[in-house]
């Protein structure tokens, strides 16, 4: 009979614990820590700025801009709270179940993207808001705030999973508190009149929007099971998905809704986190941009550790028992270098569109995922994800085309405007067509290459 292992829930020790299987004796964990382990993340500037982007780029009246978050943040946390339940069931981290769909060395192409995305891209965006904040709470010079902040992320994700619960349910507790009293002084001060000439219904904005949120929040999805993995095997599924879904709705929808108010009445011009702080009493701006600092830790601290989890799920060996932790450090490098540059070169906002772009690999990568579930009819996903002589082609060539497809033709995002997109006037509808491609392409070439039966 397994006993729990002593120490197991420490959040000091260093996390030696990989990609294997998490073993009984070392479970613990409830599904409600969840709701603060995807709220904390969220509650950072980044998401505040989508909200920006649906009232000042995208041209929603705010009422247009609140159903749009609404859809696209409650679509992706359906899909998050699904694939949180996998975690106590396997004990694996997301990226190596998605290996079931993709085969051992398919699983390379998402499992590299994820690793690219977040934890080197997102990482640099948030690292940038994280430091600019910090720079204007101490007035210390930007070098020095983008060190405190960095080595704030990298320290706790290289410790480890119980470290970052700590972490995430305790920051939890001051930024619902400041967000929170921000939110209610912002909301009052918005403007629900709609403008002359925003009467209609705008599609393209709309879309655009809900696509923005959607790629924003369902690039979570990827890591889902990290945070869930270490909970019993018995754990009620219905109570995780709720929580980890629910707590990564209620924190992107809250700060969304928060940008789209906020710039019914602001300028666009300038520094958005300057002129949304300016909002509010000057004591409660001081505190939000100490809570932006530790939002964007927040995220940050999710994005570098299972972006070295996504890493180690390409299959790669280093043969020593702290690869998890030395990931974590490397990839964390690569992160502030980036940051780095961007705030060095003025190009955050750019870069941040740059990301809404190929974030879009997800809905995709959901789709093939949730597909090769349900086909496989009560087979053990786990297993066959720890077979490394197994290949599942119908996986890569189904993720391949939906992503290139859908983002070619239809994203109208920032950085990038697909030609079918601008043609009809739809605005971005990149994350459905992905979604459907995938899923159907996988469907038929699971059966047609009889992956879905081995």
């Amino acid at each position: 009979m397994t006993t729990n292992t002593k120490n197991s829930a420490s959040a000091g020790a260093i996390e030696t614990n990989d990609i294997l299987p998490i073993p009984s004796g070392e479970r613990h964990g409830k599904p409600w820590h969840l709701f603060t382990v995807w709220s904390s993340p969220n509650l950072e500037f980044a998401t505040i700025f989508i909200g920006f982007l649906a009232v000042i780029a995208f041209g929603l009246n705010v009422w247009q801009a609140i159903l749009a978050i609404v859809i696209g943040n409650g679509l992706a946390a359906i899909t998050h709270g699904i694939l949180s339940t996998w975690g106590p069931k396997h004990g694996l981290p997301q990226m190596v179940l998605g290996r079931s769909a993709f085969g051992y060395w398919g699983n390379l192409l998402p499992a590299g993207m994820s690793t690219l995305v977040a934890g080197i891209g997102w990482f640099a965006v948030n690292s940038t808001s994280g430091a600019f904040a910090l720079q204007a709470l101490t007035k210390l010079p930007i070098e020095i705030d983008l060190a405190i902040v960095v080595i704030a992320q990298i320290g706790i994700a290289f410790v480890g999973h119980n470290l970052i619960q700590k972490f995430e349910r305790y920051a939890f507790y001051y930024l619902v508190v400041v967000f929170g009293i921000g939110a209610v002084i912002v909301l009052g001060q918005g403007n629900y009149v709609i403008p002359a000439g925003h009467e209609s219904f705008n599609l393209a904005g709309f879309t655009l929007t809900a696509a923005a949120a959607y790629g924003y929040t369902a690039g979570w999805t990827a890591f889902a099971s990290d945070y869930s993995r270490y909970m019993p095997a018995n754990s009620n599924s219905r109570q995780i998905g709720l929580f980890a879904g629910f707590g990564n709705f209620f924190a992107t929808t809250l700060l969304m809704t928060v940008g789209a108010v906020a710039w019914t009445v602001i300028s666009p011009d300038g520094n958005p986190t300057e002129l949304f702080t300016g909002m509010l009493p000057q004591w409660l701006g001081a505190l939000t941009l100490l809570g932006i600092a530790v939002g964007s830790i927040g995220a940050n601290v999710l994005n570098v550790y299972s972006g070295a989890m996504s890493f180690l799920a390409m299959g790669f060996n280093f043969g020593f028992k702290t690869r998890r932790a030395v990931m974590v450090a490397i990839a964390g490098v690569f992160g502030t270098i980036t940051a780095y540059l961007a705030i060095t070169g003025n190009f955050v906002q750019q870069f941040e569109g740059f990301l809404l772009v190929v974030s879009y690999w997800v809905a995709p990568w959901i789709a093939i995922v949730l597909t090769d579930s349900i086909i496989r009819k009560g087979q053990d996903i786990g297993a066959l994800a720890q077979n490394s002589k197994r290949e599942n082609a119908a996986g890569v060539i189904a993720f391949v085309v939906a992503v290139v497809v859908s983002i070619w033709g239809f994203c109208n995002q920032i950085a990038y405007t697909g030609p079918l997109a601008k043609q009809y006037s739809l605005g971005d509808v990149t994350p459905v067509v992905g979604f459907i491609l995938a899923a159907v392409l996988y469907a038929v070439l699971a059966k047609a290459l009889k992956t879905d039966k081995k």
